[in-house]
């Protein structure tokens, strides 16, 4: 059981916000000051760089920065070198649309693809078909907004190549049956492309029992800094995709009509790589697992009933997922836009998220302009239910006069 008063010690924005009822880490977490801590000590007592220099200073700094992938690594089970550093999971999964989706897709291949996609899982591929002659199939949601089995099932062929989904949608909060899609994928021979961004900060994810080929997932969803991704993939897939980026720390070899590049993960990491950004992620990893992701997964399913249940009793409020699987939550006070609305909610500091979520198929799905949207986490409690429900009765209120 998570001790919220001991866990909001570990993050300062609760010193500097003492009101602070901050219910949007599915955009972005908090972050953990141990995670600062050792960001600060690289760039307060080296800063230096990385894979380069032959002093002291720049081996040390180099050995922290590889340790923080073996963490990582760790944190997935996943092998050193099948983690590729990139700018965040967007950054990861244009990466693999770009690499292996140019690369080796044709005319008469097929994508699946789905309507709970976050854009950075939809855009690229349906760039990639409009480049390669592919097409890009959508799973038929249930009435409930989810991936089924079976509708996945309908749009499967021998024709597919790549299956490209959301682990858990950040609108909806479901949890997709990802692990017996990949089954289904293998079957006839497509990759499966697992968007982890709103599952890997929140449960256990074990890469080589799902056995998916690639998985992406941001640093700063996850306690840890912004500006920093892991791209997980298959290392027989790595091997034979080609980088996407040139020159710095990439290059093995380069001659004036050729070259040649250095081994997975490097040939994807080109230039100076984020230093300080991957040694925080790399104990974010370790913060998260001193927890425990069981522990972290059924704290949010216990806040997540009480809002919902609080929430069902307000009139004039639309929930969209009321059975979501995880702590996030998305919802409208009918009539009223979910901009609107969010003014009422940042008058009382309670921080949630009002848009589309760069998720806007699934938005159109609801017919709808967007929602307003609360996730929890770790330094979440019931208090904070109380106040976020007040703040729901606050603008239901307010804006019934005009309705």
């Amino acid at each position: 059981m998570i001790d919220v008063k001991e866990m909001r010690k570990h993050f300062l924005a609760y010193e500097a916000h003492p009101d602070l009822v901050y219910l949007d880490s599915a955009a972005s977490a908090l972050k953990a000051k141990e995670v600062i801590e050792v960001m600060d000590e690289y760039l307060y007592k080296s800063g230096v760089n990385v894979h380069r220099g032959v002093y002291k200073l720049s081996y040390d700094a180099t050995t922290k920065y590889e340790e923080a992938r073996e963490k990582i690594a760790k944190f997935i089970n996943a092998n050193f070198e099948e983690i590729v550093f990139t700018r965040g999971a967007s950054s990861a999964l244009n990466l693999v649309a770009s690499s292996y989706g140019l690369s080796f897709l044709k005319p008469g291949d097929e994508i699946i693809s789905s309507e709970l996609e976050h854009h950075s899982n939809q855009m690229p591929w349906l760039n990639v078909a409009n480049k390669t002659g592919a097409t890009i199939k959508y799973i038929q949601l249930n009435d409930e907004g989810r991936v089924t089995i079976e509708e996945f099932k309908k749009v499967l062929t021998k024709n597919t190549k790549v299956v490209a989904l959301t682990h858990v949608s950040n609108v909806m909060g479901y949890i997709t049956p990802i692990k017996e899609i990949i089954e289904l994928a293998h079957e006839v021979g497509a990759i499966v492309i697992v968007d982890g961004a709103q599952s890997v900060p929140h449960m256990k994810i074990d890469v080589k029992e799902l056995d998916c080929d690639f998985l992406a997932f941001s640093g700063h969803k996850m306690v840890g800094p912004t500006g920093v991704g892991v791209l997980y993939g298959k290392k027989k897939l790595l091997d034979k995709m080609p980088p996407i980026e040139f020159g710095g720390d990439m290059a093995e070899d380069v001659y004036l009509d050729h070259m040649t590049f250095k081994d997975t993960p490097y040939k994807f990491e080109t230039g100076t790589p984020m230093i300080a950004e991957v040694i925080g992620l790399g104990r974010a990893c370790e913060f998260l697992q001193e927890i425990g992701m069981d522990e972290i997964l059924e704290h949010e399913e216990k806040l997540k009933k009480i809002a919902i249940e609080e929430l069902k009793k307000i009139p004039n409020v639309e929930i969209y997922n009321p059975n979501t699987d995880t702590g996030v939550i998305s919802f409208n006070i009918k009539g009223v836009h979910p901009h609107d609305a969010a003014s009422v909610f940042d008058k009382n500091n309670v921080c949630i998220r009002a848009g589309h979520h760069c998720a806007e198929l699934i938005i159109h799905w609801l017919k709808t302009v967007g929602t307003l949207r609360a996730s929890f986490y770790i330094y979440n409690d019931e208090e904070d239910v109380k106040k976020f429900i007040a703040s729901v009765k606050e603008a239901a209120d307010f804006f019934s006069m005009f309705i």
